[in-house]
């Protein structure tokens, strides 16, 4: 099986956009362009501001319980984020298809990228990948893009640190 790398790079950005908020629109666009994004207009404050809501929803459906309510929340932003497929070959990359109209600001292409890029990666590798660390101070959001589709900690930080608290617990 093929798996749509759109959906893996889109969520990972999500993750990482919503772990650490942009707190301006120039470092929202230095953020994205360092992801590989191609920015086809200027970055303004809206842009942030609708950038700030899309993660908000995505928040949402990563933080959703039931499989169901994970697939009607995407389902809403998919639905806000309507746009038709399109072949795109901008800044000379290659043919490749894009979820959306050219030109877009940037806060409306964050919001078709992170729908349609979570709709493919939890449809294509499983409903519940897309988490929050098993480490109950740590709230970072990460995708599973494991093999196994069993990742439970955002890093292996993480994963040290919850062995090392479960053998001292068994020892005590």
């Amino acid at each position: 099986m093929h798996l749509n790398p759109y959906g893996e790079d889109a969520v990972n950005l999500a993750a990482e956009l919503a772990n650490h908020r942009p707190r301006s629109a120039e470092e929202l666009a230095d953020r994205c362009r360092a992801a590989g994004l191609t920015l086809e207009r200027p970055v303004v404050r809206d842009d942030l501001l609708h950038a700030q809501a899309t993660l908000d929803a995505w928040e949402k459906v990563v933080d959703a319980t039931t499989e169901h309510e994970r697939a009607a929340l995407v389902n809403a932003m998919l639905a806000g984020a309507a746009a038709h497929p399109r072949l795109t070959d901008h800044a000379d990359s290659g043919w490749h298809l894009h979820y959306r109209e050219e030109r877009q600001p940037l806060g409306a292409l964050l919001s078709s990228l992170i729908a349609v890029g979570t709709a493919l990666h939890l449809a294509g590798r499983g409903m519940h990948r897309l988490r929050r660390c098993a480490v109950t101070e740590c709230v970072t959001i990460f995708a599973d893009t494991s093999r196994t589709g069993r990742q439970r900690y955002c890093s292996q930080r993480c994963a040290n640190r919850d062995a090392v608290r479960r053998h001292r617990a068994r020892a005590a």
